[in-house]
């Protein structure tokens, strides 16, 4: 039976769709891996502090943008829903928890436990996806999570106690990610409307703090307050990145595509910061390259697979 044009243009769209969102979740998670970097350079700050002024700098960041697009006042009247605010206010608590246990950990050199928890939260994605979202998994999509769990267990035991920062990541980095896709609104609005819920107690952190010893504005140089008052875009840019790609892309497809962060963090902290990396950690990081080897795999030959028979028919004799 012969594809009718509409049929193929839908296909054609849904592939478009899905390669956009592949594109956005991949760069997403590459700024966020180098972030490691930026709130290395601010270590000397308490970390609740840099929280404040990277949620406060968001907010304008983010309403600047929604009225230079005039869509901040429509944002507003949809906000009396009070279903949906109250999924966006848990959403912003699950982000600021997130942020704040990453900064944390950063600045008090934890930096391969940061990435043991972004290991772990594609497979807590993946959980979600499958029990919930009742969404399939592949032969080699189960086999890659086979891998990973294998490698999350052995770095479990070679850590030697229960990894409680990466653990605190993993859960409310996953929660988030699945509040996203329940939340019916344009990335550039979801994520401002969560900031903005969150910007009158970090104004009123940020201004309890102004003065006190080691803070920001007592103590920082030029460059440090540029990097601080920049935490705004940041965090903005690589979050709207996400959200588009988790509207465009199955929970089974973007949780594994999270091991860039961690195989970042991991390199970066291994190498450039000097944490110590066992024979017995390096096993379980290298169990969980081998699943992302395996789903990049997948991913891919999913992919050519879909594009293949549209390829032969426009190679084919009329």
């Amino acid at each position: 039976m012969s594809t009718t044009p509409s049929d193929a243009s839908r296909t054609d769209a849904d592939n478009a769709r899905f390669r956009v969102g592949v594109t956005l979740g991949f760069s997403a998670y590459f700024i966020w891996g180098l972030l490691t970097l930026y709130w290395k350079a601010l270590k000397e700050f308490d970390a609740f502090e840099l929280i404040g002024w990277r949620i406060v700098t968001s907010a304008i960041i983010l309403v600047a943008a929604m009225l230079a697009t005039r869509r901040f006042f429509p944002l507003l009247q949809t906000l009396r829903n009070t279903r949906l605010v109250a999924r966006i206010g848990l959403a912003s608590v699950l982000l600021t928890i997130n942020w704040t246990t990453y900064v944390w950990a950063v600045v008090n050199k934890h930096v391969l436990e940061v990435a043991l928890g972004y290991f772990i939260a594609p497979v807590f994605t993946i959980v979600v996806g499958v029990f919930v979202l009742r969404e399939k998994l592949s032969t080699r999509q189960r086999i890659a999570v086979g891998f990973a769990v294998s490698g999350i267990a052995v770095l479990t035991i070679a850590y030697g106690r229960v990894p409680w920062i990466a653990l605190v990541i993993a859960s409310s980095w996953t929660t988030y990610g699945y509040l996203k896709k329940q939340i019916s609104l344009p990335p550039l609005e979801s994520l401002t409307a969560e900031v903005l819920l969150l910007f009158v107690p970090a104004a009123l952190f940020v201004a309890y703090t102004w003065s006190g010893a080691g803070s920001v504005p007592t103590t920082a140089g030029a460059l440090a307050i540029v990097l601080v008052l920049f935490t705004g875009v940041i965090t903005a840019v690589p979050l709207l990145m996400f959200a588009g790609a988790s509207q465009r892309t199955p929970l089974t497809i973007i949780g594994p595509m999270q091991y860039v962060v961690p195989t970042t963090n991991f390199l970066l902290g291994w190498l450039l910061f000097n944490e110590e990396v066992t024979k017995a950690k390096l096993s379980g990081f290298v169990l969980i390259w081998i699943c992302l080897a395996v789903v990049l795999f997948d991913l891919f030959s999913v992919q050519w697979r879909a594009q293949r028979p549209r390829q032969q028919f426009a190679s084919s004799p009329q």
